[in-house]
């Protein structure tokens, strides 16, 4: 098993995606969170948002992996580049209740390209079964359109047994 070189897991995704339930499911401490009142248009989705990160960390073995997750909306995309400097990999949560969520998965993978090729991507698709408006089908055939293969997995956010097999995803992508 290769030694990790670094030992923190960037979450990111649009506003609403789950980033910030995702970490607090599978915390070993409370996290520490940026959130703040939405205003705009996020203030549909939700009453609050990230605007700088979240933190905490999880203990697997004997490596305490930090965890950190973006802001979602564009407008803080300067703190990407911050959060993802010596990170290990990527985790995409995409909200599947979003009227063009493969669109959305499109507009992160874009954004975090250069990361992304460095390190690895696992795409966990959140909010499925509420007013879907794609099929996993439809996110891998983007992907092998784009000539890109990565994990795709439905997920709970809010259930820590499905970031574990995020995690486990994104360690197997990474061959770790």
């Amino acid at each position: 098993m290769m030694q990790l070189e670094t030992d923190k897991i960037i979450f990111t995704g649009p506003v609403g995606a789950g980033k910030t339930s995702a970490i607090g499911a599978i915390s070993d401490a409370p996290p520490v969170s940026t959130d703040v009142v939405c205003t705009g248009v996020e203030r549909q989705l939700k009453a609050t948002t990230t605007v700088a990160m979240d933190y905490s960390y999880i203990q697997l073995d004997d490596q305490r992996i930090h965890l950190y997750g973006t802001p979602g909306q564009e407008r803080f995309q300067f703190m990407w580049e911050i959060l993802t400097r010596g990170g290990l990999g990527l985790i995409l949560l995409i909200n599947n209740d979003h009227p063009h969520p493969v669109e959305q998965m499109e507009f992160y993978l874009d954004a975090f390209a250069d990361f992304i090729e460095e390190t690895g991507v696992v795409i966990g698709i959140t909010r499925s079964g509420i007013a879907d408006h794609a099929r996993l089908e439809d996110f891998q055939n983007r992907l092998f359109e784009r000539g890109q293969i990565y994990p795709v997995l439905e997920v709970d956010g809010r259930e820590p047994e499905d970031i574990k097999i995020l995690i486990g995803a994104l360690l197997a992508v990474l061959d770790i």
